[in-house]
């Protein structure tokens, strides 16, 4: 029989806990503790004394191993290394970023103040396109040995069954077993089709909530997510609205990315594919992590019928989606 402290791996994690992991390094707390919006780490902001604040992220505990921890930090000091606008975790005084403590595995982060681009303004677009065509410079010099890898098994088939298996009205599984058994065999035959495009590492995780924007200045963080993939997979969530808004966006990526990389525009293919693994990963991250209780918190509206039905639709449009010609450029 489980207790609540077995389910939910946070439940010991409260205030006075926080800051005497950070004391127990050697950090002068000064009371002042701020839960930063992070659901599947938990991320503080530290008042430290006489200091500026500390950013202190407690690693969900069974996501990753150590290594896989490591590799993350070390691709992020490689960037920085090459001048890429970063924010690293802090290595304390005996050269670690990777820190255990009260039972936690745990990552200081310098305070990095920001708001996030806007991608209404082209120039934003351009931006960002330039400095992931930079990342992705550093990231084809080598390979990652621990971090995973984004392929249709994971992102497509064990999403699949995570919500079958989990929380999905029993009502609604057989539509929901249908669309996405139909998309993954799609899905089969466009991976195949692309099986040549290269894979590198990638910050994996590239939407706006990831960057930040201050001064003109622009900052990737929260590289917990960092993967093998093709390098498409940083760049498709720049794109919104209609087919000819994407052609423009699209213009000023590619203008931007190749700064420092080269496009290829067999990628373009790969777009529809993607959003529709992100899709189906996002949903079977909720399934996953429902027993958490910060997610019934935040995200009240799933795990209802109603938005089961809603993501099975979505699911049908992405198919249909996914016979539609590639979004194209005059090039």
């Amino acid at each position: 029989m489980t207790n609540d402290r077995d389910q939910h791996p946070y439940f010991s994690l409260d205030p006075d806990t926080v800051m005497d992991a950070l004391e127990s390094l050697g950090l002068a707390c000064n009371g002042r503790l701020f839960a930063l919006n992070s659901y599947e780490n938990r991320v503080y902001q530290v008042g430290i004394e006489d200091d500026s604040p500390l950013i202190a992220k407690f690693y969900r505990p069974g996501r990753w191993s150590d290594a896989q921890i490591q590799e993350e930090h070390d691709f992020c000091f490689e960037l920085a290394e090459a001048e890429m606008p970063v924010i690293c975790p802090i290595k304390l005084h005996n050269a670690q970023s990777l820190i255990t403590s009260k039972g936690f595995r745990i990552a200081l982060y310098p305070q990095q103040g920001g708001r996030a681009p806007e991608l209404d303004q082209m120039d934003h677009i351009f931006t960002i396109a330039q400095n992931i065509g930079r990342l992705h410079q550093v990231g084809r010099t080598k390979t990652f040995s621990h971090r995973p890898a984004l392929t249709l098994e994971r992102f497509g088939y064990e999403s699949q069954k995570a919500c079958l298996d989990l929380g999905l009205p029993e009502s609604l599984k057989e539509a929901y077993q249908s669309v996405t058994t139909h998309l993954l065999q799609k899905l089969e035959a466009q991976f195949s089709e692309l099986s040549d495009v290269p894979r590198i590492r990638t910050h994996g995780d590239c939407h706006m909530g990831n960057i930040l924007m201050r001064d003109d200045r622009l900052f990737f963080v929260d590289f917990d997510d960092t993967l093998t993939a093709p390098a498409i997979w940083d760049l498709w969530m720049l794109l919104s609205g209609t087919k000819d808004e994407q052609r423009a966006q699209l213009e000023e990526i590619i203008e931007g990315y190749e700064t420092f990389s080269s496009f290829d525009t067999k990628w373009l293919r790969f777009i529809e594919p993607l959003r529709t693994l992100r899709m189906m990963a996002f949903t079977a991250w909720l399934s996953k992590r429902w027993d958490d209780p910060a997610f019934k918190l935040h995200f009240p509206w799933f795990n209802t019928e109603r938005y089961w039905g809603e993501h099975i639709l979505e699911m049908k449009a992405q198919l249909a989606m996914l016979d539609e010609p590639p979004l194209s450029i005059l090039r």
